[in-house]
């Protein structure tokens, strides 16, 4: 379950012409299973077949429809990611400038695909953990990437080194599952900060 939980920050998406995007950004997910303990049906309930994203000057909060995964929260200032399950009443923290992934190999095939109307590259990262795809478009998915030049963690500021940008579509092959995140709408808006500080009675405690 870990390894499952893993992949779940990798998901977020910052959509803009030109211009560095705020807002929500909403994406399904499909499952698909290689452990004969779960069903392709079973991920999708207890991870979430949808992810809500608020996105806002380097930090994020993604919310999911699953039954064990409940939200996760990178707050910039602090280079912390947490994240909240509905089995514990503490949301559990770690520090983001520890990375957890290697990456073995890099590939890059141009004008792979189409998604909402945009021509994609692939990005094809090896990693020990499994083959993991993002399809990007580095004219139209802007981000500012000095803002997580401390985020190591699964190698996301590796990730958007070589984009400059984040995927429209994500897929994650690992030896437990694979994963298909699919962008299926853009919100832009502007975002209170409030909405990435820890919720009100939320205690944390960092990860063992």
């Amino acid at each position: 379950m870990k390894k499952i939980i893993f992949i779940l920050f990798f998901f977020v998406t910052i959509l803009s012409f030109g211009q560095i995007f705020e807002g929500k950004v909403i994406y399904n997910n499909t499952f698909k299973t290689k452990d004969p303990y779960y069903t392709d049906q079973q991920l999708s309930i207890k991870l979430g077949s949808k992810f809500e994203y608020s996105i806002k000057n380097g930090n994020y909060k993604n919310i999911s429809n699953g039954t064990i995964f409940q939200w996760e929260l990178y707050r910039n200032e602090e280079n912390k990611i947490y994240t909240k399950y509905n089995n514990t009443e503490k949301a559990i923290w770690i520090d983001a400038s520890l990375g957890s992934e290697e990456i073995l190999k890099t590939e890059i095939n141009k004008n792979s695909t189409s998604i909402l109307g945009y021509e994609c590259d692939e990005l094809i990262l090896t990693c020990k953990s499994g083959i993991h795809k993002y399809y990007y478009n580095s004219s139209v998915l802007k981000s500012d990437t000095s803002l997580f030049s401390n985020q190591n963690y699964s190698y996301w500021y590796q990730l958007m080194k070589i984009t400059n940008c984040l995927a429209l579509k994500t897929i994650i092959e690992t030896n437990q599952y694979t994963l298909e995140s699919i962008v299926t709408e853009i919100i832009p808006t502007k975002l209170d900060l409030k909405t990435f500080e820890i919720p009100a009675g939320i205690q944390t405690v960092k990860r063992p």
